[in-house]
C-alpha cells in the first residue's frame, strides 16, 4: 500500500515500536544542523557503462526502455536482506543504490538516459531523524547532483517517476520486468493490437542486455581477475586453519571465506558450497552443516564478489588429512584430466557443447576405467542414453560475470548452442558424484564428490585460466595444502 492507507500501517517509515516524541523535541531536532556535501568525483569506468547503453540503444531506436534495479528483500518482518542491485541495471549504470530505475528515452538519433533516485533526506521535514530511511538512520545519501557527477549520467528524483511512466507511448515502450512490482504495475501490457506481443517485446529487451555481456572488456576482465584473486586468499585462508587430525565444522570453514570476502570485496558472489565427506556429493550443498573428518574429503565452491559486482566461481577439493588414498587419487585424477581437456579446447569458433562433450567423454572414459559404466563410452555418450551422467548430473560450466551464472537470459543459439567468441569468461568446472546409496558403485566410493573448477577467459589464440593462482592437479593440491599448514592462520590485511 502507499501514501494514504488505511490498514493502520505507518507511512512515514516508523515502525509501532517506535517512540512518540512531544513537539519541543521535534522542535529542537530540526534546528541546528551545517549542511555536508560528499566528496565526489567521476568514476573512471563511467565511459564502460555509457557504452553499453549506446549499443542498448542502437538495439532499440525509437523505443522507451525501462530497468529498474530493485527494491529491498524483506528477511523477517521489518529487517531487510542487504541489499544488492539487480545486475543489468548495475551493468549499464555503476549505481548500486536500491529502488532507482533508468529510464532510456528516445530523442531521434539515439536515447536520452535519466537515473531516477531517491535523493538525500533534507532537513525540511522530520524524515532525516524519524525515518527509518532517514539518513541519522541509513547513513548520507547523495544528492541529484552529487549522483550524477559521480556516475556522468543525468538524475531525477524518484518521486517524479510514476508521472514519467504514465507518459510512456503505448506499444514504444520495454521494461525489464520482475525487479519492481510498483515499476512493473505502472508500465501495463498495453490494450490494442500489440498487447499480445507484449511480454515478448519486454523479453527481447533482456536478452539483449544479456547477449551484451557475453562479451567482456578490458575493465570487467579486470574486474574478474581482482575478484579471483581475492578468492584464492579466501582459499589460503581456509587452507590455513584447516587441521589435519580432528573435526572442525563446515560452518568456520564457510566464516572464515566470508570474512575474506567481506574485507576483500562486497560479498561472497553466492552461497558458499562447503561439503565434507558425503556431503560433497551433494551439488548445491548450502547448509554447510557439517564438520570435517581425517581421511575425508573436503569440497568447496567459493568466490569472492568485487566491489562492483563482477564474481568469483572457483571449487577446489582438499585431502582433509593432507594425502590423497590411492581410490580418491584415481577419481581426482580422471575429473582433473576432464577439466583440462575442456579447457584445452576453448578457443573462439568452438561450439560451448563441444567443450561440454570434450570434457563429458573424459569422464565416461574414466567411469569405465573404474569399472562402473553398464555400456560401453560410445554408448554412454549417445545423446540417446547419457547413462554416464548418473555419477556427474551437470554441465561442464557456464558463462561467468557480473552473474555468477552470467548472460542467463540470452538465447539458446548464442550461448548452449552458440559458439564462444574472444573475450567470453566462463567456469569449466566438471565434477564426479558417488551418492553415499548408490549401489552400483563399490562401497569404497560410496560418499566421494570430486569436482574442479576453475574461470576461464576465451582469447584470440586459446584460454587463459584466470584461477591459475590455486593448484589443480593432485599432488599441487598435497603440496600447497601442507605450505598453507605451515605458514599458519592469518587476518586479512
Amino acid at each position: 500500500m502507499t501514501e494514504g492507507q488505511t490498514d493502520g500501517t505507518p507511512t512515514d517509515g516508523t515502525e509501532s515500536h517506535d517512540p512518540d516524541f512531544p513537539e519541543a523535541f521535534l522542535s529542537f531536532m530540526r534546528q541546528g544542523w551545517s549542511d555536508t556535501a560528499l566528496p565526489v568525483t567521476p568514476r573512471p569506468e563511467t565511459p564502460n557503462y555509457a557504452k553499453r547503453r549506446a549499443a542498448l540503444s542502437a538495439a532499440f531506436p525509437g523505443e522507451t526502455l525501462v530497468i529498474p534495479t530493485g527494491t529491498e528483500k524483506v528477511r523477517a518482518n521489518d529487517t531487510d536482506y542487504p541489499f544488492r542491485p539487480g545486475s543489468d541495471f548495475a551493468y549499464l549504470t555503476g549505481d548500486h543504490d536500491a529502488d532507482s530505475v533508468l529510464v532510456l528515452r528516445p530523442n531521434g538519433s539515439g536515447h536520452d538516459a535519466t537515473l531516477y533516485m531517491r535523493p538525500r533526506s533534507s532537513r525540511e521535514t522530520d524524515e532525516f531523524f524519524r525515518s527509518r530511511n532517514g539518513e541519522l538512520w541509513v547513513g548520507r545519501r547523495h544528492t541529484l547532483s552529487e549522483k550524477s557527477t559521480e556516475l556522468g549520467l543525468p538524475t531525477a528524483d524518484l518521486t517524479g517517476l510514476e508521472a514519467t511512466l504514465a507518459d510512456l507511448a503505448p506499444g514504444r515502450t520495454r521494461v525489464l520486468r520482475g525487479f519492481d512490482t510498483q515499476v512493473d504495475a505502472a508500465v501495463r501490457s498495453y490494450d490494442g493490437p500489440r498487447a499480445e506481443g507484449q511480454p515478448a517485446r519486454d523479453r527481447e529487451l533482456a536478452i539483449a542486455i544479456s547477449e551484451m555481456k557475453l562479451v567482456k572488456d578490458e575493465w570487467e576482465i579486470g574486474q574478474l581477475q581482482d575478484a579471483i584473486d581475492a578468492t584464492v586468499r579466501g582459499f589460503e585462508d581456509v587452507a590455513r586453519i584447516l587441521p589435519a587430525d580432528r573435526a572442525v565444522s563446515e560452518r568456520l570453514l564457510e566464516g572464515v571465506f566470508a570474512l575474506r570476502a567481506r574485507h576483500d570485496g562486497n560479498d561472497v558472489g553466492y552461497s558458499s558450497i562447503v561439503g565434507a565427506g558425503e556431503h560433497a556429493t551433494i551439488l548445491h550443498w548450502v547448509h554447510n552443516h557439517g564438520a570435517t573428518r581425517p581421511g575425508d574429503l573436503l569440497l568447496m565452491d567459493m568466490g569472492v564478489e568485487g566491489r562492483n559486482l563482477y564474481t568469483a566461481d572457483v571449487t577446489r577439493v582438499l585431502p582433509v588429512s593432507g594425502r590423497f588414498t590411492a581410490l580418491q587419487r584415481q577419481v581426482y585424477d580422471i575429473v582433473y584430466a576432464s577439466q583440462q581437456a575442456g579447457i584445452d579446447a576453448i578457443r573462439p569458433g568452438v561450439k560451448f557443447k563441444d567443450v561440454h562433450l570434450t570434457c563429458m567423454r573424459v569422464l565416461a572414459e574414466g567411469l569405465a576405467e573404474l569399472g562402473l559404466l553398464p555400456v560401453s563410452v560410445d554408448e554412454a555418450m549417445d545423446e540417446k542414453s547419457t547413462v554416464y551422467r548418473r555419477w556427474t548430473l551437470h554441465g561442464f560450466g557456464h558463462m561467468l560475470g557480473i552473474d555468477v551464472h552470467d548472460c542467463s537470459n540470452a538465447r539458446k543459439e548464442t550461448y548452449r548452442d552458440g559458439a564462444l567468441g574472444e573475450g567470453y569468461v566462463l567456469t569449466v568446472e566438471p565434477g564426479l558424484y558417488f551418492q553415499p546409496e548408490d549401489e552400483l558403485v563399490p562401497a569404497e566410493l560410496r560418499g566421494v564428490g570430486i569436482r574442479i573448477e576453475d574461470d576461464v577467459l576465451v582469447t584470440a589464440t586459446g584460454a587463459v585460466n584466470l584461477s591459475a593462482g590455486l593448484p589443480r592437479t593432485s599432488d599441487e593440491v598435497e603440496t600447497w595444502l601442507a605450505e598453507q599448514r605451515e605458514a599458519g592462520p592469518r587476518l586479512p590485511s
